[in-house]
């Protein structure tokens, strides 16, 4: 079982910039491609970024595309968020599924095994 910790969310004003953090309780993820989604009130959750395990392969969802960074080592992943607006005002939560693969990412919610519990990020106008 992996136990994910998300830590970093808070309020921020639009244009501002937050650091999202998820690491595993007691050990590694190096055999885990790791992903970030987030889901608003009243709406389905949504892919936000993703990372192979060896780190060298990213993706990312149109609407975060060159404002968010996602990165990784073995112990976490990280979601560098820049210019943030009103709409990205939700719950992040990070994820991770166990793959043999040091390149393949995944971006559906439904290839991931293990959850954090979500972080709150709240842009204000």
């Amino acid at each position: 079982q992996v136990q994910l910790v998300e830590s970093g969310g808070g309020l921020v004003q639009a244009g501002g910039s937050l650091r999202l953090s998820c690491a595993a309780s007691g050990r590694t993820l190096s055999m885990y491609a790791m992903g970030w989604f987030r889901q608003a009130p009243g709406k389905e959750r949504d892919f936000v970024a993703a990372i192979s395990r060896s780190g060298g392969d990213t993706y990312y969802a149109d609407s975060v595309k060159d404002r968010f960074t996602i990165s990784r080592d073995n112990f976490k992943v990280s979601l560098q968020m820049n210019s943030l607006k009103p709409e990205d005002t939700a719950v992040y939560y990070c994820a991770a599924t166990k793959t043999y693969s040091r390149t393949t990412y995944y971006h559906a919610a439904g290839q991931y095994d293990y959850w954090g519990q979500g972080a709150q990020v709240t842009v204000s106008s």
